[in-house]
């Protein structure tokens, strides 16, 4: 390639990324709910007219990571012969390329002037703080999809759809105004895409969108040829599955042959009763967000990543649920523990590389109820940040969001402004990061009090054994979840739990650190 073809593509790619950071732009600011507008739970990607990826902002792993399999079941199910400049599409079905019910995903198609069909799709997906369900946040321990909530297959989304979906959960107004925002954000990326094709015209931009998923590819290809080739095992657990199912197995084999990788999750458990499982879509996204990791600084993210690597499920199991298991914390629980055998395989072939487990949960909170100040339900849902794992040659991050979460943490003051809580305490937890050569990242601790009668839902992981650390690292702290009396006399909660909660008092989350790396 010519010096001067690979700056066009080096333009190309920031052009193309830069319409999906505006894309989440538009979605943030013109969010409704703090879960959207303050977390920034949500995700923009841009797909050719195939459903493969061309650019996605740097939003979330597991939403991008399984983002095309969406698109493409919409494609699927209204062909885009049929497809019209102004319809849209929703859908949210883990069973048909989404993650869990929450997760609503649009498509929008880009018709430029003078052809009859799309040339591109534009996408986004938000996690809504309520779509239905046992319980309020829509994330309860059920057993059945059902339990989760309003479970939507490609569909189109119109003005009577955004009120189906509204009447179905228990925040209808803010589902209406984060629907708007998504569709808002939809159409910045129609606009931004029509410019480039005016500007520089379709076979042109479609050229430079194949070109960088080819690069991409290629790098890809070159990354896995620095590997060693063998064979590497690596099996890690779930903690439970909030039916009595315990140490559920994740177990990942890498193979490596030349510049391809194959990762074999066969061995993993069957799919259980409770809301543990994952769907393939988020096995798949957790292996590509992996293997982009691998990749150096800069590298496009698109449909290249995946080009030379094989993922292989055994459907029925817990990485590959199949309907009607209940999904829920599949999505937020089962993808980092993906994430950890994942990179505990590669460590072995890469020890100078990989760093230790990080906290390995999203730690996530649900409480709703009937806002006693205004008479309407809410439903507050919070993912908390852990401890990073140690790598070779550096001391873990505290506090972060790792792996296959990147939100932010809702303020202080957006909390207690929009629910009746407030928080009591919010701080690092020192010494929970595992010790080493080089220490894992310190956990966090937050403390709610609760100032009305609510239920509360906690789906949590690394509560039985922390983060492992590597080469002679040490585990980090595994996580403590405790219910404080008003008395001040303290309770501790399971990993996942739903239950009824006072006036008073205090939920205190203590999430786990990440593992160390090398010998202290």
């Amino acid at each position: 390639m010519s010096g001067s073809a690979a700056i066009e593509i080096e333009i190309f790619r920031h052009l193309f990324a830069s319409i999906a950071e505006e894309m989440g732009d538009r979605l943030m600011r013109s969010a409704y709910s703090p879960n959207i507008k303050e977390r920034r739970d949500y995700s923009c990607a841009l797909f050719d007219a195939q459903a493969d990826t061309i650019a996605q902002a740097a939003h979330i792993p597991v939403h991008l990571g399984s983002a095309p399999m969406s698109v493409a079941a919409v494609i699927d199910a209204f062909a885009p012969s049929a497809m019209r400049s102004g319809d849209r599409f929703v859908v949210n079905d883990p069973f048909c390329g989404g993650t869990h019910l929450p997760d609503i995903t649009v498509v929008a198609p880009v018709f430029v002037e003078g052809v009859d069909r799309p040339v591109f799709y534009v996408a986004n997906r938000a996690h809504h703080a309520d779509v239905g369900g046992l319980t309020a946040g829509s994330m309860p321990l059920g057993t059945h999809i059902d339990d989760e909530g309003l479970r939507l297959g490609p569909s189109r989304l119109d003005d009577a759809m955004v009120e189906t979906i509204c009447r179905a959960c228990r925040t209808p107004d803010e589902r209406r105004g984060d629907l708007r925002a998504q569709l808002a954000a939809l159409q910045v990326g129609i606009d931004r895409l029509n410019n480039l094709v005016e500007r520089f015209g379709l076979p042109e931009v479609n050229t430079r969108a194949s070109q960088l998923q080819a690069y991409t590819a290629r790098v890809m290809r070159s990354v896995i040829a620095d590997i060693p080739d063998g064979r590497y095992a690596f099996t890690d657990h779930l903690d439970d599955d909030g039916h009595g199912t315990r140490d559920i197995a994740i177990a990942c084999v890498a193979t490596v042959d030349g510049r391809h990788v194959r990762f074999d999750f066969s061995g993993s458990a069957d799919q259980v009763a409770g809301p543990m499982n994952a769907v393939r879509a988020i096995t798949v996204s957790a292996v590509n967000y992996c293997m982009r990791c691998l990749g150096p600084t800069g590298l496009p993210t698109n449909s290249g990543v995946m080009q030379p690597v094989e993922v292989v499920t055994r459907p029925g199991s817990v990485v590959d649920a199949q309907h009607p298991a209940a999904v829920a914390a599949g999505n937020v629980e089962t993808s980092q523990r993906l994430v950890d055998v994942v990179f505990g395989a590669l460590a072995q072939a890469l020890p100078d590389r990989i760093c230790a487990a990080s906290c390995g949960s999203m730690n996530n909170l649900t409480i709703g109820g009937v806002d006693e100040r205004t008479g309407e339900p809410f439903a507050y849902y919070e993912t908390i940040a852990g401890g990073a794992g140690a790598g070779p040659n550096h001391t873990a991050a505290a506090a972060v969001h790792t792996h296959m979460t990147n939100t932010l943490n809702t303020p202080v003051e957006a909390v207690e402004h929009a629910y009746p809580l407030r928080v009591r305490h919010y701080a690092v937890r020192r010494g929970s990061g595992g010790a080493g050569r080089q220490r894992g990242g310190d956990g966090v601790v937050r403390c709610y009090e609760l100032l009305q009668p609510v239920e509360v839902t906690l789906l949590t992981e690394r509560r039985t054994r922390g983060p492992y650390g590597l080469n002679g690292g040490q585990a980090g702290a595994p996580g403590e979840n405790q219910l404080v009396h008003c008395d001040g006399s303290r309770k501790p909660l399971p990993g996942k739990v739903t239950q009824r909660l006072s006036a008073g008092q205090r939920l205190e989350l203590r999430t786990p650190g990440g593992g160390g790396f090398g010998a202290p």
